[in-house]
């Protein structure tokens, strides 16, 4: 239990860091920003107390509005996608989930990438129609969506492919 509080302490300063200091200075267009931190949500155990996600969630995305500047949008975007979380679960997994027994490494990648194709589109349009708030602007909430959420899937995968460990 403590080596998993020490994991996932470690994760969330690190991907916060990682964030705040390299990844919020890329603005590339005016559409490409990538907001690697939502794998901390995406990574969390399934047998774990959702509300503790929740909490969790809001606590990180507070985090980065505070580096950030944002004014909670971020938070709101991580709270959403952490609540909103188990559906897409078992939209992603199926059965596995069913049976609590999803271990992220061992997943074949089709659903990884469906996992976090979702977890990441719903996080990056609830968090630009945030920043922008205005219906009229719609088309550019889709095209910063879109271009955002590519480039941060990329690095999400590219990231988990790295940084897991191989189980024999």
């Amino acid at each position: 239990m403590n080596s998993i509080f020490s994991i996932h302490t470690i994760r969330f300063i690190a991907l916060v860091f990682v964030q705040v200091l390299i990844l919020n200075h890329i603005n590339f267009l005016g559409y490409i920003n990538p907001y690697i931190y939502i794998l901390f949500i995406a990574l969390f155990p399934v047998k774990n107390n959702r509300v503790v996600l929740i909490m969790l969630s809001f606590l990180l995305g507070i985090t980065i509005d505070m580096f950030s500047d944002t004014g909670g949008i971020h938070a709101g975007a991580s709270v959403f996608i952490a609540y909103i979380r188990p559906v897409i679960l078992k939209s992603s997994f199926g059965m596995i989930y069913e049976h609590q027994s999803i271990k992220f490494n061992t997943v074949d990648f089709g659903s990884k990438l469906t996992y976090f194709t979702l977890l990441t589109v719903l996080h990056h349009f609830v968090l630009f129609s945030l920043e922008i708030f205005s219906i009229s602007k719609i088309i550019f909430i889709f095209q910063k969506t879109l271009f955002s959420s590519i480039f941060t899937i990329i690095i999400s995968i590219a990231v988990t492919i790295i940084f897991t460990r191989k189980s024999k």
